[in-house]
């Protein structure tokens, strides 16, 4: 009797419990699939972070889930990358090499015409903005645009033409007051000869849609209204190409 109490104790000994093992690979495959979520999580592919769910919710409950999206390693669109830009930011830089290249155009337009004394070209936060004084465009106190300024007119109608973008038409005096019966104030007659600029720009094919006009009257002046020649550059019309929003 003793000798067989013996053998069954070492009969026990020798019997390893691995019932452990169950548990702890199930903990691995929750770990693993816990970090495969924790990383779709940081792109923004939504059907790859779908399929991802979709593994993680069938590691959890043992479960098949049927899915267009199955497996952890969805194909990518061939036209449209995983991680890229916001399309917000790409037009906006699209639209800033455009009127970068306009710009230029512009300048090299200026330059080859001999329009230095009479057009100026500056690009600031709104846009492209191109600067005529009156006396290539109006008779004094008029708002008619004489004929010939439709030639300086028609060089920048087709520039403008190669870019989408809105165009603003600004007009502005000095601070002599408007001595005529048409116009009863600045504020009119540069209003007057934005429009006119306006209606120009639309007769040769810009889009009705993409123009706008302002009048500012004396109260954007570049220089003091102190001198002859400060006064003829603060009377001017500027055409702005407006940058994209």
């Amino acid at each position: 009797m003793r000798k067989r109490k013996r053998a069954f104790t070492s009969e026990q000994d020798d019997h390893v419990d691995e019932s452990w093992l169950i548990p702890y690979a199930d903990l691995l495959t929750l770990l693993l699939a816990l970090f495969i979520v924790l990383y779709a999580a940081s792109t923004v592919d939504k059907e790859k972070y779908q399929s991802l769910m979709e593994s993680f919710q069938s590691e959890l409950t043992g479960t098949k889930i049927e899915s267009v999206h199955a497996g952890l390693s969805p194909n990518p669109s061939s036209q449209q990358p995983e991680v890229g830009l916001p399309e917000e930011v790409v037009k906006g830089e699209s639209n800033d090499k455009e009127l970068d290249v306009l710009r230029q155009q512009l300048e090299s337009y200026i330059n080859n015409n001999s329009l230095q004394d009479m057009v100026s070209l500056q690009e600031t936060e709104k846009g492209i903005e191109v600067s005529l004084k009156d006396v290539i465009l109006f008779d004094s106190g008029r708002a008619n645009l004489k004929e010939n300024s439709y030639q300086t007119l028609n060089g920048l109608v087709g520039l403008i033409n190669t870019v989408p973008n809105q165009i603003s038409i600004e007009g502005h005096t000095d601070n002599v007051p408007a001595h005529n019966t048409v116009y009863k104030s600045n504020w009119e007659l540069s209003a007057a000869r934005a429009a006119s600029v306006l209606h120009y720009f639309e007769s040769q094919s810009v889009q009705a849609s993409r123009l706008q006009f302002s009048g500012f009257g004396e109260y954007q002046p570049l220089y003091p209204n102190d001198s002859v020649e400060n006064r003829q550059s603060n009377r001017r019309v500027t055409v702005v190409i407006l940058r994209g929003s």
